[in-house]
């Protein structure tokens, strides 16, 4: 079974430094409004790529599975931050709009592959946020 790893060590102030097991490094911080720095990776930032990357690299998988040809993708992503009455708060939902260029495809054949990413991506299935795809499929031929 796989597993992954990483340390995170604290860096003084709201900052730290993370070493992932891939040998990927980085500084992080809370975000600026929570006492944070500016231009620096936050966990909320963390969260939102984790849930991008993932359903991307399952897009690229559904794709090879499903025969489509893909010329261009791109996706932003959207958290939507619900503050509770204790003040807590969590990422209530996530939208992700991707943006995708595909040639000689039925549009419905791309929102299948669309389905098969979302469903099976390790982190979107991980989380308790509503994961919505709301995609913009251009069809070339």
């Amino acid at each position: 079974m796989p597993s992954y790893s990483n340390k995170v060590i604290w860096k003084g102030e709201h900052r730290g430094y993370m070493y992932c097991e891939n040998g990927t490094e980085m500084e992080f911080s809370a975000p600026p409004t929570l006492h944070g720095h500016h231009k620096m990776m936050t966990p909320e930032d963390a969260y939102m790529a984790a849930i991008n990357t993932c359903v991307h690299m399952m897009v690229l998988w559904a794709f090879e599975r499903f025969k489509i040809e893909l010329l261009s993708f791109e996706c932003v992503a959207t958290g939507e931050v619900e503050e509770r009455i204790d003040k807590t708060s969590w990422f209530n939902r996530v939208t992700l709009k991707p943006h995708l260029v595909v040639s000689n495809t039925k549009e419905a054949v791309v929102k299948r592959a669309l389905q098969a990413a979302r469903k099976y991506s390790t982190i979107s299935d991980s989380v308790k946020s509503e994961i919505i795809i709301e995609p913009v499929i251009e069809i070339v031929e």
